[in-house]
């Protein structure tokens, strides 16, 4: 059985070798490329990446083509910028595999010095208790690293196409009953410049995004 792996890309030409490189047998990573100016598209291809071009920026634009572009039952996403490993996508995936969850989140634990900035850390304490009062699921993390079955993740409907694309897919998940989970995985230092925490226009982005979700 073949499980698609979406990586929204944005400019991670110095981490795709890497993370293509550690993907498991039976993954196959789809590229969902979001206007890279590195190259990334085509390492990615010349790697053996299924390129997907998506040329409306946002990171959930970038999830939704990749989805679309995926044929296998059950779908990982992750990050592309080598702060996640691909062979802890088993882990992650087993569960919605075995039919026993719907949607497993992987609990980032930052592994090496810098693999996660303390107002990022931050923040993301605050929205999952945010999440955990709105949904009364134990949840400690919104999960760069997911797993579901694609049928039923598109059936959600999600319109959020930037950052809030994440926080979405667990809100609505949770409206619509599904069983939700997260699991532990490591989280290291990114390779390059972060367009999202690393930045402060791209974090104040993503504060907005998350927040026009929350109040919709």
């Amino acid at each position: 059985m073949i499980i698609d792996v979406v990586l929204p890309c944005l400019d991670e030409a110095a981490a795709l070798p890497w993370v293509l490189g550690r993907l498991p047998d039976g993954y196959r990573a789809i590229v969902a490329d979001n206007g890279s100016t590195d190259g990334s598209p085509e390492l990615a291809w010349d790697l053996g990446a299924v390129v997907v071009r998506v040329p409306n920026r946002g990171y959930g634009a970038a999830v939704h083509a990749g989805l679309e572009a995926a044929t296998s039952d059950v779908v990982c996403v992750m990050d592309a910028d080598a702060s996640l490993d691909p062979r802890q996508l088993p882990t992650v995936s087993a569960p919605v595999q075995d039919g026993s969850a719907d949607l497993v989140l992987g609990r980032r634990r930052p592994r090496g010095q810098g693999a996660w900035p303390a107002p990022a850390r931050l923040a993301n304490t605050a929205l999952a208790a945010t999440v955990r009062r709105r949904t009364g699921l134990a949840l400690r993390d919104l999960g760069p690293m997911r797993a579901s079955r694609r049928q039923a993740l598109l059936g959600l409907d999600l319109t959020d196409r930037r950052f809030g694309y994440p926080l979405e897919t667990l809100l609505a998940a949770h409206e619509a009953g599904w069983r939700i989970s997260e699991l532990p995985v490591d989280y290291l230092p990114r390779t390059g410049r972060s367009k999202v925490t690393g930045t402060l226009p791209g974090y104040l982005r993503t504060v907005r995004d998350m927040r026009a979700v929350l109040s919709g």
